[in-house]
């Protein structure tokens, strides 16, 4: 299990990733460009786990999920559910706010071409463990994608063979917790139709029914 950090917006411990940032800063005067923060309640019972920030979504804006596509279906799904107050994210400024819910991401920086080194997940590892170890049992955790769902059991130190990646697949984890995965809600994904708005409300009504 990897060594549970504080989330560290000035974290520069993969290298190639912090020089990527500085780039992009250099570009784009006005973008974020650090470690994304996680977004929502610190008490929520439902934890959104993406893959990372997207350049120009969460790096620009400094919100999980904010200002590109993969962000809406995701948020028109969590205010449909009643998770979030509006269904569009459009700002870190905007007056939207989680209900029971927090977003988070497996590597907090952005990656070239959206894609992660295996060494830069798990040397960000150490963040998203500190987070999960904190909730609370009988929270659930969505797991948006594989290397989310890879994140999740690495933060618990499980082993992968046990829990299988699968859309709407759901585990109840030793600790209390509850895993559950979806395919990502990226624009690949949605507009290939591996993901639907259906396919994506009905793992949420799973969720909605475990909480009740």
């Amino acid at each position: 299990m990897a060594t549970k950090s504080a989330f560290d917006i000035t974290c520069r411990q993969c290298e190639r990733l912090a020089t990527f940032l500085d780039e992009v800063k250099a570009k784009n005067p006005t973008y974020f460009c650090k470690p994304v923060p996680p977004f929502g309640d610190e008490n929520a019972k439902l934890i959104v786990v993406g893959l990372a920030p997207g350049m120009h979504g969460a790096n620009q804006t400094g919100r999980p999920f904010t200002g590109d596509y993969a962000g809406v279906l995701l948020y028109e799904t969590l205010h449909k559910y009643g998770f979030a107050t509006k269904s569009q994210s459009v700002s870190a400024h905007d007056d939207l706010q989680l209900v029971n819910c927090r977003i988070t991401n497996a590597v907090k920086c952005l990656p070239p071409d959206n894609k992660p080194l295996p060494a830069e997940i798990a040397t960000c590892n150490q963040f998203l463990a500190a987070e999960l170890n904190q909730i609370n049992t009988n929270s659930i955790i969505l797991a948006l994608g594989n290397v989310a769902h890879l994140a999740v059991l690495k933060a618990f130190g499980l082993k992968i063979k046990d829990y299988k990646f699968g859309h709407a697949a759901r585990y109840m984890l030793p600790n209390g917790l509850i895993l559950v995965d979806s395919y990502h809600c990226s624009r690949y994904n949605t507009q290939t139709k591996r993901l639907t708005e259906a396919m994506f409300h009905s793992v949420f009504a799973m969720i909605q029914q475990d909480l009740t």
